[in-house]
């Protein structure tokens, strides 16, 4: 079952409809009962940091049911009611909830500081004390928790951001609370769950045609390789054909010698079911020109790279893009993003979820904010937060093969909005699996993860018969 992801609001109005309900204490039960699978017999001495709102109502809570239990437990809302000398076994933060908005200061940063200068567990209730639960921007200082238990349903502060960073293994409680009276809201974890319904293994009487065909325009002088890898990661997708159009001349990928090699124009002019355009195009009058046809197609199409960089500098391309009708796919970091948007890429890290919706809503685009915890936002509005992936993704070429592999999906058919949130938790979870083979985090590189993702998609596939 799909994961659906809150904002604030959307849990306030949860919150208030269940409002004769005793949610606090359901809360407190639920982190109590999770707060003594992570102490033991021997260790009992629990510190309960508490602040002034319902979060801190949530711990007081806790506290009383641990001494209930037999722990020691101190509680505390200042450091001075910390009791000296004691090695803690637990740490349970409820100091600020989800409504925190101001940087966290004073004499509760002191509280903070204490809390992470501890070697024990740390449980954070809802979310880490100094993170916002909309954006996951620490907000001054945050707790580093080694597990959160959050209310009611995940949020994207927990997921994207600084959030996975403080919040360590995260669990759900609803409280009990009825679904039907959860409203769903707008996002969701990617997942293949979510698309379970569309992913469909071959017939057997199958032939290369009816997977489609791509091609992948860039590779300027210098920068084939980029393009190279967009292509071999479009091929081992499952994509029919697939033509790399390369503005520098070569006739053969030894590598890859399935992949046919075309001028850029004669690629376009191929009946073809998908375009990838950007890894490494250039920033040329020729990469302007190989643009606008592209965005004047009514072709499918994953704008990555330089082809951003492109529109971000000419307003004709913009609106050329913003007409299309056919599906759009971005796919910024934060600084494309921000140039994009003609904002700082501070001001984009600021609120991922925000900025996304802008790039999609600007451009008529299903949207990828790339980072920790990748933003996606359907041309419909639906948001997606990725948790696959990990720091070895911070390499070149990750974006090149990214794109390859959503080509691939765009020349299999799926829509535009599928292919984006399958394509990029797939990208993250090859990656995952590097790491677990022991290629990565470190020097990993993105040619390594084009087998494990074409091995996991066949996962996928032939968990749907």
């Amino acid at each position: 079952m799909s994961q659906p992801v809150y904002l604030t609001h959307d849990i306030r109005r949860i919150e208030q409809a269940n409002s004769s309900l005793p949610l606090m204490e359901r809360a407190g039960a639920a982190a109590a009962e999770l707060a003594i699978t992570l102490l033991t017999d021997k260790g009992k001495d629990v510190l309960v940091l508490a602040g002034p709102g319902n979060n801190g109502g949530d711990a007081k809570v806790v506290a009383r049911l641990l001494k209930e239990r037999f722990f020691r437990v101190s509680l505390a809302s200042k450091i001075e009611e910390i009791p000296e000398g004691t090695h803690w076994n637990l740490v349970v933060d409820g100091l600020f909830g989800i409504g925190l908005t101001r940087p966290v200061e004073g004499a509760h940063a002191k509280l903070v500081e204490y809390a992470n200068a501890q070697s024990c567990p740390i449980l954070a209730l809802d979310i880490p004390s100094g993170l916002h639960s909309d954006t996951g921007q620490v907000l001054g200082s945050a707790v580093r928790a080694t597990h959160t238990i959050t209310f009611l349903g995940l949020k994207p502060g927990l997921l994207t951001l600084d959030g996975p960073d403080h919040c360590g293994d995260v669990s759900v409680s609803g409280l009990d609370i009825k679904s039907d009276s959860l409203n769903p809201g707008h996002g969701w974890v990617a997942e293949p769950a979510l698309f379970a319904n569309i992913l469909k293994p071959r017939a057997r009487n199958f032939h290369k045609g009816m997977a489609g065909s791509v091609a992948v325009i860039g590779g300027a002088a210098g920068m084939a390789g980029a393009a190279l890898l967009a292509s071999r990661a479009a091929l081992k997708l499952g994509a029919g054909r697939v033509y790399a159009g390369l503005l520098e001349e070569l006739t053969l990928d030894p590598g890859a010698p399935e992949l046919m090699l075309r001028h850029p124009d004669d690629a376009l002019g191929l009946d073809l079911d998908a375009i990838v355009i950007g890894p490494g195009l250039g920033q040329g009058e020729r990469a302007e020109t190989l643009l606008g046809a592209v965005l004047a197609s009514d072709i499918p199409c994953v704008l990555d790279a330089d082809a951003l960089n492109l529109i971000a500098g000419n307003e004709d391309l913009r609106k050329a893009c913003a007409r299309r009708s056919a599906d759009t796919v971005i796919t910024p970091h934060p600084a494309e993003a921000a140039r994009l948007l003609a904002l700082k890429t501070s001001d984009v890290q600021a609120d991922r979820l925000k900025a996304a919706r802008n790039l999609s809503q600007n451009l008529n685009a299903h949207a990828l904010l790339k980072g920790n915890g990748s933003i996606i936002v359907a041309r419909d509005g639906h948001w997606f937060i990725n948790t696959s992936g990990n720091p070895g993704m911070a390499s070149a070429g990750m974006g090149d093969a990214l794109a390859g592999i959503l080509g691939a999906l765009l020349a299999q058919k799926y829509s535009g909005e599928t292919s984006l949130v399958l394509g990029t938790h797939l990208h993250g979870c090859a990656a995952d699996e590097c790491v677990r083979a022991g290629a990565g985090p470190v020097g990993l590189t993105a040619a390594e993860l084009i087998d494990p993702a074409r091995r996991i998609w066949n996962q996928w596939v032939a968990c749907t018969t």
